[in-house]
């Protein structure tokens, strides 16, 4: 008989995170499947990234239990951690380039920290491979990330996500900032890599194009939980007036139709 278990690439109980008098999670749960672009919706001040941060244990929450692929990702265990750190990929809303370092040399910092008994010359072969792979020139690897457009930097910085080959993908708010035409190749990109390399991904995002252009199920955070956690369709039926407003407003609707129209897996690349 199958375990159930073995399909949860991620698992929050009961989390409670606090900041002061400020309580911004209480008695959350979650459970992120093995192999599926979770999106993470909510309103201003829900505690969206906080729960991004204390999954990858760079937030330590007053109380619950979390695990990443089976790994107490609350463990201070050294041998735990590095293993938790060495599956997943992260890109932050800013891309957090290291602004002093080229493109390939950002790419290369979790190569070096986790492999430093790589040759430099693997290191730069892999450090392309992974541009490529996020729908960068070659020749942006010797760029500083000044020197690259808002979308080039997000890709950038998913490049760097992606020098490990890890299984986890996380990503705070991707298109922010990004006309929809560069949107949408994103959307795009990040699908075609989810499905080459079998990536699960946690997705926090107010893009609701990018809900329905990509995403396998919807987490709602509100009221200091997840409310809901569906397919888009389940979603929309759930009762309660900020998912109504959201997901049932003009935009919504937009987005909806453009969805119904579009496979983002034909889409055109464009930046």
């Amino acid at each position: 008989m199958a375990d159930p278990d073995r399909d949860i690439a991620i698992s929050v109980r009961g989390l409670a995170n606090r900041f002061g008098s400020q309580t911004v999670h209480e008695g959350l749960d979650l459970d992120v499947r093995r192999g599926e672009i979770l999106g993470v919706v909510g309103g201003s001040g829900t505690g969206k990234s906080v729960l991004m941060r204390s999954i990858l244990g760079l937030q330590r929450p007053a109380e619950g239990r979390i695990e990443v692929l089976g790994e107490d990702a609350l463990s201070d265990e050294p041998a735990t951690r590095l293993r938790i750190e060495r599956s997943t990929g992260v890109l932050f809303q800013d891309g957090a380039l290291f602004s002093s370092l080229s493109v390939g040399e950002n790419v290369q910092v979790p190569l070096k920290e986790h492999h430093p008994e790589l040759p430099e010359s693997w290191r730069y072969e892999l450090a392309l491979l992974k541009v490529k792979l996020a729908g960068l020139p070659a020749d942006a690897l010797d760029k500083l990330p000044s020197q690259l457009s808002g979308g080039m930097r997000k890709r950038a910085g998913l490049a760097r996500a992606l020098s490990l080959d890890p299984p986890l993908l996380f990503l705070d708010e991707p298109t922010a900032g990004l006309d929809p035409i560069g949107a949408a190749a994103f959307d795009h990109l990040l699908l075609t890599l989810q499905r080459a390399m079998g990536l699960t991904v946690f997705l926090i995002t107010h893009d609701l194009d990018t809900l329905y252009a990509i995403c396998d199920r919807v987490a709602v955070i509100a009221d200091r939980k997840v409310v809901v956690n569906a397919p888009l369709a389940e979603v929309e039926r759930f009762d309660h007036p900020w998912v109504q407003e959201y997901f049932h407003g003009p935009r919504a609707r937009a987005a909806r139709r453009a969805s119904a129209g579009h496979d983002p897996a034909i889409a055109t690349e464009s930046d």
